[in-house]
């Protein structure tokens, strides 16, 4: 009988932020797989225990795969992790249980272990009605930028995505570019649960003024309010 993946949600900033299911599924699983293994080390020093740790990422080759596939097919429990929040969204994760499924059918169990994310953590601070929502991931890092952003800017639901800090400037300007409602509110999060966590608000051009201002580190969640 094939093994068990379990799909665990880590912080996305302060350790703290791991549930006692999540300690205990990675305690006990045979193997870690995770995208960076000198990040996942920080975690399990954090709660002191070690564990074997094998490299999965958006750069993995196909015997890598293999060789999860392999590990799985012989009764191992596996447990994949990000480098913070959970695996899968915007994450090689998810090509991975595809992978998995098209070899092993119904013959694996997917288990997942919910924690962090931060889409959902920009979400729940945001001040928009989130009963419905949108959720884009990282913008076209060169084509199809404009193409990607009306289409945020006509969702009628709050819209979700991630930035970095090397195009968070670029980003909103382009967006305010494109913005006909100059009424329109914007939520920019950085650096959430981590100690310089900002949380800035306000219409797109107010935010985009106030952000030119400061120094960008981290990563970013943005969260426009949906079309009026």
């Amino acid at each position: 009988m094939a093994g068990i993946l379990h799909i665990v949600a880590t912080p996305i900033g302060n350790l703290q932020d791991i549930t006692a299911r999540a300690i205990d599924t990675l305690k006990g699983a045979d193997l870690i797989l995770c995208e960076d293994t000198r990040n996942t080390k920080i975690l399990l020093d954090r709660y002191c225990f070690n564990k074997p740790l094998l490299s999965y990422h958006q750069h993995s080759t196909i015997s890598r795969l293999e060789q999860i596939a392999g590990l799985l097919k012989d009764g191992k429990n596996l447990a994949l992790v990000s480098d913070a929040g959970t695996p899968g969204i915007s994450d090689p994760g998810n090509k991975l249980v595809e992978r998995l499924v098209e070899l092993f059918g119904g013959e694996i169990k997917i288990t997942p272990i919910p924690g962090p994310s931060a889409v959902i953590t920009a979400l729940s601070v945001c001040g928009f009605a989130c009963d419905r929502f949108t959720f884009l991931g990282f913008p076209p890092a060169k084509k199809k930028r404009k193409k990607f952003f009306e289409k945020m800017l006509s969702c009628e639901y709050p819209t979700a995505i991630y930035e970095s800090p090397y195009r968070i400037i670029k980003t909103l300007s382009e967006i305010s570019d494109l913005n006909e409602d100059k009424k329109r509110r914007i939520v920019v999060c950085r650096e959430l649960t981590k100690k310089f966590e900002t949380i800035s608000r306000g219409t797109v051009e107010g935010v985009v003024k106030t952000l030119r201002k400061e120094t960008a580190r981290g990563e970013y969640v943005i969260v426009l309010e949906g079309k009026r």
